[in-house]
């Protein structure tokens, strides 16, 4: 029985990590899903959030904006919009970009930009709490 799963995080840009793992959990559109060797193959949709994966002992977080999480073979390919590691993230630019987004969900409520700036500011907060932990 394996004892471990290969983590893929992939966008459109770059490989963000490519590494064996004892554990996967994401953030699904529906809500958290965690996932280990041997897990049964499937698609999930992803919301913004923080995706963490324990490997050696340790636990680490990647922000993630949106995508896709495939499961298959003890393969774990998440295809993300945007994606960085938690040690990768300013936490000063997301907290500047925090303070935008609140800005103009402040001034633009029955306006298009408001959906905007409010999947901004959940960018901006997943970033933050991803580089926190």
């Amino acid at each position: 029985m394996d004892k471990s799963l290969h983590l893929e995080i992939v966008t459109p840009d770059k490989v963000v990590l490519s590494e064996a793992v004892d554990y996967v959990g994401a953030p699904g559109f529906e809500g958290e899903f965690g996932i280990l060797p041997n897990h049964i193959p499937f698609l999930a949709a992803l919301r913004i959030g923080v995706l963490h994966y324990k490997a050696a002992g340790k636990t680490r977080e990647v922000f993630v904006s949106g995508g896709f999480a495939e499961i298959s073979d003890n393969k774990v390919s998440i295809l993300a919009e945007s994606a960085e590691r938690a040690e990768d993230i300013d936490v000063e630019r997301a907290s500047k970009a925090k303070d935008r987004a609140e800005a103009r969900i402040a001034q633009e409520r029955d306006r298009i930009d408001y959906t905007r700036a409010q999947a901004a500011l959940q960018r901006a907060l997943q970033r933050m709490s991803a580089a926190r932990k």
